[in-house]
């Protein structure tokens, strides 16, 4: 496979990982808020893609891929709110372990690295077409 072939490979998984990351991220973004259902159950729990490395047999490339989606398993906030459906017997709610400000920047991170896969992407293409061209004319 070509440089360029390979370049698209690259660019094209770049650009799937990145964009379930910013769906993931959208996800846990509305959940930050999400109590549970059931008097002293567990609320949403934030969720976090795992990467993995994929070695192209084509060539002596790698690329990037997803091994998974996990729970994140810091602990979830209290509020006491006596009142609230899903409070325990001592009134205390269980609050998502979503901090928006961290999922504000991590949509940042993978939204300016998708963006930058895109680029590449539209580069090899470009360069795909101009050898074509190139090709046609028999310069």
């Amino acid at each position: 496979m070509d440089n360029l072939a390979v370049s698209l490979k690259i660019a094209s998984a770049g650009l799937d990982v990145e964009s379930l990351r910013m769906r993931v991220v959208s996800e846990n973004l509305a959940n930050a808020q999400s109590t549970s259902e059931v008097k002293g159950g567990d609320p949403y729990q934030r969720k976090l893609v795992n990467f993995e490395t994929i070695l192209l047999r084509e060539s002596d490339a790698s690329s990037v891929g997803i091994s998974g989606i996990s729970g994140d398993r810091r602990e979830f906030q209290t509020t006491f709110d006596p009142g609230h459906p899903a409070a325990d017997d001592a009134g205390y709610v269980k609050m998502p372990n979503v901090n928006p400000i961290i999922e504000m920047a991590d949509m940042r991170e993978a939204n300016r690295s998708y963006q930058a896969n895109l680029e590449v992407f539209k580069q090899a293409r470009d360069l795909i077409g101009m050898t074509i061209e190139l090709m046609r004319s028999g310069r």
